[in-house]
């Protein structure tokens, strides 16, 4: 009888048989056989990549114009050598997904990607901690750069008995300084060349979010089978710890919900939605108070920072089933009763995207202006003009044809720009939040979230707050290869034809164009620069953001807060009416910014104008009389005649 296994060893069986993992030495052994592919379905691939890019990928030209790049030869060469080489020839299955894996990162194009096949499909190498960058001060403006870890699985490092002080002394909080005897940040450089960021803040920010955590289907597992990472203890010791590199068998994966749309209305990052999945699996869940199925899109806290209390929201993602859902319980939560009103702060740091409808439905909720959803063009050529023909009615593609079809003539290169989402979608609910908002992004901060971040400063909604000088700079609608099938489903000759072995392919097919004061301004590989810099401290690894926070405070302490009560009544004699009133709180001397009048609007009629005194109004009550379906809009006014708050109901 096998011995019972006790204590460590015995936790970490525990993970392994709950997280389905196995060392990535085994995993590579297990598949080797798995992962032949023949030369006609390498042929099939190559051919149907090269399709996409020269016919569908809207960023070719800019692409190759920033990055001096030529996918469309390098896909023809490869397609040379494998029609001359036989079949015993052939380079091994790792091989040529390597090829296919480079030509396509060679774009720096997140929305546009090669995915593996069966047997790398939803598969996911790991190392059990994070590694994160933070800065020390070195004297005046001087800033120190240090990684340190900032999360540990301690399950998978002490499973064998006795373990030694580098392992026991490798917690959160030291500093790392070598990974297999190179310089970390060096690793994390060269790390970064292989994921696709846009721009220098994106690239670094993913070769260090990819480091420990990399989904098998979107990049090749890691070359070696274990690391030594040489580490600073809390104790100044120097020491090396040897980690073996782990497999996540995550199995058959529900489709994203950005998939699953019939409207192709999407905008997300892959791989980054793939990597907060195994994160939200290793670490800590948070007590989230939202509705159940919103556990992994957002969460919302109240923080007390310098004594005075803040609204919070962590929007994790957009990837959600029902946007429409997704705006109602958002706005349920940031009105709940004891939410701050008088400011939030919206962090989207490593947001990945989702659904585009979500992103812009959401900011009607802390503006009274009214929203400009971002423009999306498609590339001029004949696929896409046939896409846009035949494709199914409710995706409402026929507004682009007319101007894809003039490009024979014009010569464009993009079609007119339309919105995915229509204005009216857009501001249907209005604002409901009257306190200063604040957004935080990053450089992983990505898609949607990015056509998010362009519309909060687009829409002039508030001020961003970076921990990045950019955002990841990801401008783009995107579709699978599905939908690109399905779009043309109907056309006798159908240039896609279905790939192999669960390989997969996605491609940016409508570039998304900045309004407002940056109008015609594209998003992709430009991204959205904050108003403010952050860098991030050891503080705020380590103790929840401490620094950001106060920072973020004292940017909205500066604001106007702005309340706002309309509450609706009905009389015994059937009349209908509302008692309105309004507030405001403005720094000493900034008497303007204080709210001067209401107006009030009843089916776009005007009802009367209120003065304020002293930036409020106390309860007045308006008779609206007795018809239903009123249209109401109540819209406050400052000193400067600004419209600085407003209120719209049926």
């Amino acid at each position: 009888m096998a011995e019972k296994e006790t204590g460590a060893r015995a936790r970490l069986r525990k993970v392994e048989d709950a997280a389905e993992t196995m060392p990535l030495s085994e995993f590579l052994k297990a598949i080797e056989k798995r992962c032949k592919l023949s030369k006609r379905d390498r042929l099939r691939i190559v051919d149907q990549a090269l399709l996409l890019l020269e016919m569908n990928y809207v960023h070719l030209p800019l692409k190759r114009a920033m990055h001096a790049i030529d996918p469309i030869q390098r896909l023809k060469l490869l397609k040379f050598r494998l029609m001359e080489s036989n079949e015993g020839e052939l380079q091994s299955g790792m091989q040529f997904h390597k090829r296919m894996l480079e030509i396509f990162a060679s774009s720096r194009d997140l929305h546009t990607m090669y995915l593996l096949p069966t047997p790398f499909k939803d598969q996911v190498a790991f190392l059990p901690f994070l590694i994160e960058q933070y800065y020390e001060g070195g004297g005046g403006d001087e800033r120190i750069e240090k990684l340190l870890v900032s999360q540990v699985v301690t399950q998978y490092l002490q499973c064998l008995p006795n373990p030694g002080p580098e392992v026991v002394c490798f917690e959160p909080g030291v500093e790392v300084l070598y990974w297999n005897g190179v310089p970390i940040r060096r690793v994390i450089e060269i790390n970064g060349e292989t994921q696709s960021g846009s721009n220098l803040e994106a690239r670094f920010a993913r070769g260090l979010d990819n480091l420990t955590i990399r989904p098998l289907d979107t990049s090749l597992p890691p070359d070696e089978s274990w690391v030594t990472i040489t580490y600073r203890a809390k104790n100044g010791k120097v020491l090396t710890l040897t980690q073996e590199w782990l497999v996540y068998m995550t199995g058959a994966t529900p489709r994203l919900a950005a998939r699953s749309t019939i409207k192709k209305r999407a905008a997300i990052d892959i791989k980054k939605s793939k990597i907060n999945q195994l994160k939200r699996k290793l670490y800590a869940p948070r007590d989230v108070r939202v509705r159940k199925g919103f556990e992994d899109i957002f969460y919302a806290e109240i923080r007390k920072i310098d004594g005075r209390d803040l609204g919070y929201v962590r929007l994790f993602s957009f990837d959600v089933e029902d946007p429409d859902e997704f705006v109602k319980e958002f706005r349920r939560v940031i009105k709940s009763e004891k939410f701050p009103q008088e400011g939030l702060i919206i962090d989207v740091r490593g947001n990945g995207g989702g659904k585009i409808r979500a992103g812009e439905r959401l900011l009607q909720l802390f503006t009274p202006r009214r929203i400009r959803p971002e423009l999306f063009e498609f590339i001029n050529t004949p696929l896409n003009l046939e896409i846009c023909r035949l494709a199914p009615k409710p995706w409402n593609l026929t507004r682009w044809v007319e101007s894809i079809a003039e490009s024979v003539v014009t010569g464009a290169v993009y079609s007119s720009g339309f919105p995915l989402n229509s204005e009216e979608s857009c501001n249907d609910v209005g604002q409901v939040y009257y306190g200063p908002v604040i957004l935080i992004t990053d450089a992983l901060s990505y898609s949607t979230t990015d056509i998010f971040a362009a519309g909060f400063q687009d829409n002039e909604v508030g001020e961003v707050l970076g921990t990045s000088n950019n955002t990841g700079a990801g401008g783009a609608n995107v579709w699978w290869y599905e939908d690109l099938m399905n779009a043309v489903r109907s056309a006798p000759n159908s240039p896609f034809k279905p790939l192999p072995k669960d390989a997969d392919l996605l491609v940016a097919v409508r570039r998304s164009i900045r309004v407002g004061r940056r109008s015609g301004r594209p998003l992709e590989e430009l991204g959205i620069t904050p108003d403010y810099l952050h860098h991030m401290t050891r503080r705020d690894l380590l103790k929840g953001n401490y620094d950001l926070m106060r920072r973020a405070a004292r940017i909205l302490e500066k604001k106007p807060i702005y309340s706002f009560s309309v509450k609706p009544f009905r009389r015994q004699d059937g009349s209908r009416g509302v008692v309105v009133r309004a507030g405001s709180k403005t720094q000493p001397g900034n008497k303007l910014r204080k709210i001067s009048r209401l107006d009030v609007y009843g089916n776009g009629r005007p009802y009367g104008t209120f003065d304020a005194k002293d930036g409020s109004i106390r309860a007045r009550t308006i008779t609206l009389g007795r018809r239903r379906g009123t249209k109401l809009l109540v819209q406050a006014f400052d000193g400067a005649n600004n419209l600085v708050a407003s209120y719209r109901h049926e």
